[in-house]
């Protein structure tokens, strides 16, 4: 009895772990490929629950979602012979999972290794044919897309895996030829500040002088105007000062008598040394109590 259900036990165990190795899973994430001793009989596996024949098959899973490929920045040469450095990325899938077993064994640091170096070639020799207006604005979508045509076909190909796209994220200047652009656009901004500030004050100084020009004709204006005014007071107080006297000369001359009077005698320390018999006296001479 002890016998059997050992036996029994060991016959489950057995079975159970030859039933974990047969069967195997592939996501929908997943693509994969069935091997016999290293060779495919299975290229694309599609997902579900799968067997296989225990230490003999094996299954190798990939991701089958969109990659990304960071490309590091590299230093290329346009048509003019300007150096340019340009920073770029691929979006990438598996698409023939068996050549991408058998060229890569699955390893994907060696699958972007590899699409890095084609990447590299595809953009120095699309670079290479074109000025750096062309690249950074002129042509760059229809290089891009050029590009991303050719360089997919090429990793299909080889590789088995599709590019989905490839985009320049950023292009620059070596730091040696950034530098004295730099410079040389400072020195073209400084150069129109001047002209700007040159165009500034000479307007600046048209109109301070327009509005001196100005000034000087209102404040010559307004003194005419003012003369012209004064002139006419002084000919209407003329004409009533010489009607007054007309009316009464005697009484006229009295009264400027009287104020020359007190004008000359305002003050008591003044001395006048005056003939008595003059006619500046005339009136006080007249003048005798009752």
């Amino acid at each position: 009895m002890k016998k059997s259900s050992l036996f029994l036990s060991v016959f489950l165990a057995v079975s159970f772990i030859l039933l974990t190795q047969a069967l195997y899973i592939v996501k929908e994430t997943e693509r994969a490929v069935l091997l016999r001793f290293g060779e495919v009989v299975y290229a694309d596996v599609p997902p579900g629950i799968h067997l296989k024949l225990p230490f003999i098959n094996a299954v190798r899973k990939f991701d089958a979602r969109i990659l990304t490929l960071d490309a590091a920045p590299q230093r290329y040469l346009t048509s003019e012979k300007k150096a340019l450095i340009v920073d770029s990325f691929v979006k990438w899938r598996v698409k023939d999972v068996s050549k991408y077993w058998t060229t890569v064994t699955g390893d994907e640091q060696t699958l972007k290794r590899l699409l890095s170096q084609r990447v590299d070639t595809g953009l120095r020799n699309e670079f290479g044919v074109r000025t750096v207006k062309e690249v950074v604005s002129g042509e760059r979508d229809q290089l891009m897309n050029d590009l991303t045509s050719q360089l997919n076909a090429i990793a299909t190909d080889e590789l088995g895996v599709e590019v989905i796209d490839l985009r320049v994220k950023k292009i620059d200047l070596p730091s040696e030829v950034s530098e004295s652009v730099y410079n040389r656009m400072r020195t073209e901004r400084e150069r129109l500040a001047k002209e700007l500030r040159a165009q500034g004050k000479e307007v600046g100084l048209e109109i301070r002088a327009t509005a001196d020009k100005e000034k000087t004709i209102i404040l010559a204006d307004a003194y005419m105007k003012s003369e012209q005014i004064k002139g006419n007071g002084d000919a209407q107080a003329t004409s009533i000062y010489a009607n007054a006297y007309n009316k009464d000369p005697e009484f006229y001359d009295f009264t400027r008598s009287l104020k020359a009077y007190q004008t000359t005698f305002e003050s008591k320390q003044d001395i006048l040394l005056i003939d008595p018999e003059s006619d500046f006296f005339k009136y006080l001479d007249k003048s005798s109590p009752k």
